[in-house]
C-alpha cells in the first residue's frame, strides 16, 4: 500500500472511531438552535456527530468547502487545519470550525477535488450516509446509483453520478456497511477508487 492510501485509511479509521471524543467541544456540545441534537445513522454502525451547521454533503461540497475552491484562499481564511502533501499535485487536508474532525479534503493543483467523511452526519441530499448498508443505498437511489468494483477486484463501492461529479460510498475495512462517503469530480474520485492513486 502506498503512502497516500495509508494516510487516507488511517484518517478514515481515526475519524470513524475517534470522532465522538474529538468533536465534543463547545460548538458540538449544544444542540442546534430550535431543536434537539441530531441523531446518528440507524443501527449500531452510525457514529453520532452533532453539528450546528447544515448536515448535507453534496457533489458541490459542504459549507465553504466547495468543489473547485482554492487551497490558498481556504487556508488564508482559516478554514484549513492541517495539510499532508501527496504526489502529482495532490494535497490532503483537515478542516477547522464545526466541520473539524468530520471532513477530509483533497486538492489537486491547488483546487478542491474531493470532500469526504467517515461520520454520520453529514448525509447526501438523498439522505444516504456512513453506517448504512449497500442495500439501504440501493433502496434510496434505485436506478440512479450502482454497485461497482475497483479494477483490482478487491473492493466494492456504491456510485451515484450527478453530471460530471459523483457521490461514492466505500466499505469499512473492519465492519459491514459504508465506512466512507466522498464527493467530487468523477475524474478524481471515481478514478482513484477504480485505479488507485497514481503514485
Amino acid at each position: 500500500m502506498n503512502r497516500p492510501a495509508i494516510l487516507l485509511t488511517t484518517a478514515a479509521l481515526a475519524l470513524g472511531t475517534l470522532v465522538p471524543a474529538t468533536v465534543g467541544g463547545p460548538a458540538a456540545a449544544a444542540p442546534p438552535a430550535g431543536g434537539a441534537a441530531y441523531a446518528s445513522a440507524p443501527g449500531p454502525l452510525g457514529t453520532t456527530v452533532e453539528h450546528s451547521h447544515p448536515e448535507v454533503l453534496s457533489v458541490r461540497g459542504a459549507g465553504v468547502y466547495r468543489i473547485g475552491a482554492s487551497l490558498a484562499s481556504l487556508t488564508r481564511n482559516g478554514h484549513v487545519g492541517w495539510t499532508a502533501p501527496g504526489c502529482d499535485g495532490v494535497v490532503h487536508t483537515g478542516v477547522t470550525g464545526s466541520w473539524a474532525g468530520v471532513l477530509l479534503l483533497a486538492f489537486r493543483n491547488g483546487r478542491l477535488v474531493e470532500v469526504g467523511t467517515a461520520t454520520a452526519p453529514p448525509r447526501s441530499p438523498a439522505g444516504a450516509s456512513v453506517g448504512m448498508s449497500f442495500d439501504e443505498l440501493e433502496a434510496i437511489y434505485g436506478r440512479r446509483g450502482s454497485l461497482i468494483r475497483n479494477d483490482a477486484g478487491d473492493a466494492e463501492a456504491y456510485l451515484v453520478r450527478v453530471g460530471s461529479r459523483v457521490e461514492l460510498f466505500t466499505g469499512h475495512p473492519i465492519r459491514p456497511g459504508v465506512g466512507y462517503f466522498q464527493v467530487g469530480p468523477a475524474s478524481f474520485v471515481e478514478r482513484n477508487f477504480r485505479q488507485g492513486p497514481s503514485c
